[in-house]
C-alpha cells in the first residue's frame, strides 16, 4: 500500500503558502484606499493631527470613518480644517473634507475628498457573515505616536452581539446606555486586537477584501461594557449593512 503521507504533506504546505500570497494581494490592493482623519493647521507645529482611520468607497471621492473620530470643533483663526492624510509616513498628502453624512446611532460619518479621485474599496452586499468568518483590517494604530503608517491585521469574527446588555441596577445605566436602549442592534465581536487610532478602519473579508464592517473602537465599548469598571479591550465592528443604510437614507450617489 503507497503511503501518502509525503503527497499529504506536500499539498498542505503548498495551500499554505498559497493562501499567504493570496492574503499579501490582498492587503497590497487594500493599502492604498486607507486614510487618516485628522486636522490640518497650516499656522502651527505640528501642522497634522491624526485622531483616526478612513477608508474609501464608491467613485474615489467618498470616505467613511466613525462619527466620533470626527473634530468636535475647527478654530477659525488658526485656519484649522478637517483633513484626510493620504498615503504614508513622510509622503503623506493632505486633502480637505467636508461631511456629507453622519450617524449617531451607528457611530458612522461619510466625507467628501477634494482632489483627484482616490483607489476606493468595494462594499460587500450588507448580509451578516457567520462566526468563525476570516477577516482583516488596516489602519492606524496608535497613529498619534507611531505615524501615519498602514498596519494590518487578522483574526475571526467571534460573535454577533447586541449593542447594549441589560444593567444589573439603576445606578449602572447611563445616558449613553438609554439612547442605544431605545435602537439596539447587532455588532460584531472579533477574536482580534485594534487599538486607539483604529477607530474607522475597514474590516475586510480576508479572500475577497470586500469591506464587511467598520472597527470601533471606543463608542460600542462606552455602552456595551458600561457596567465594567476596567473595559475588557474587546474589539467591535458595525457591520457595513448600517453604512448602506446611512448611504440609502442621505440619498448619497456614491
Amino acid at each position: 500500500m503507497r503511503n501518502y503521507l509525503p503527497i499529504l504533506l506536500v499539498s498542505i504546505f503548498l495551500f499554505s503558502v498559497t493562501s499567504r500570497a493570496d492574503f499579501v494581494d490582498v492587503v497590497a490592493k487594500v493599502k492604498p484606499s486607507v486614510v487618516g482623519i485628522g486636522i490640518h493647521t497650516p499656522t502651527s507645529r505640528p501642522q497634522n493631527i491624526l485622531r483616526g482611520t478612513g477608508f474609501v468607497i464608491g467613485n474615489g471621492q467618498y470616505v467613511v470613518t466613525n462619527d466620533h473620530v470626527l473634530p468636535t470643533m475647527l478654530n477659525e483663526s488658526l485656519l484649522q480644517k478637517m483633513a484626510v492624510f493620504i498615503g504614508s509616513g513622510k509622503n503623506a498628502k493632505v486633502r480637505e473634507a467636508e461631511i456629507v453624512a453622519t450617524s449617531s446611532l451607528y457611530d458612522l460619518a461619510i466625507l467628501k475628498v477634494s482632489g483627484p479621485a482616490l483607489p476606493a474599496m468595494t462594499l460587500s452586499s450588507g448580509r451578516f457573515i457567520a462566526d468563525g468568518a476570516d477577516i482583516a483590517f488596516t489602519g492606524f494604530p496608535i497613529g498619534s505616536a507611531l505615524g501615519l503608517y498602514p498596519v494590518t491585521h487578522r483574526g475571526i469574527i467571534a460573535s454577533l452581539t447586541p449593542t447594549v446588555v441589560p444593567a444589573v441596577s439603576a445606578e449602572q445605566i447611563n445616558l449613553k446606555m438609554l439612547k442605544r436602549m431605545k435602537n439596539p442592534y447587532l455588532v460584531y465581536q472579533l477574536d482580534a486586537t485594534a487599538y486607539p487610532g483604529n477607530s474607522g478602519s475597514a474590516m475586510y473579508d480576508k479572500e475577497t477584501g470586500e469591506v464587511v464592517g467598520i472597527i470601533n473602537k471606543v463608542f460600542v465599548q462606552s455602552t456595551k461594557e458600561a457596567v465594567i469598571s476596567n473595559p475588557s479591550g474587546i474589539t467591535y465592528a458595525i457591520p457595513v449593512k448600517y453604512l448602506h443604510q446611512v448611504i440609502k437614507e442621505h440619498n448619497l450617489t456614491i
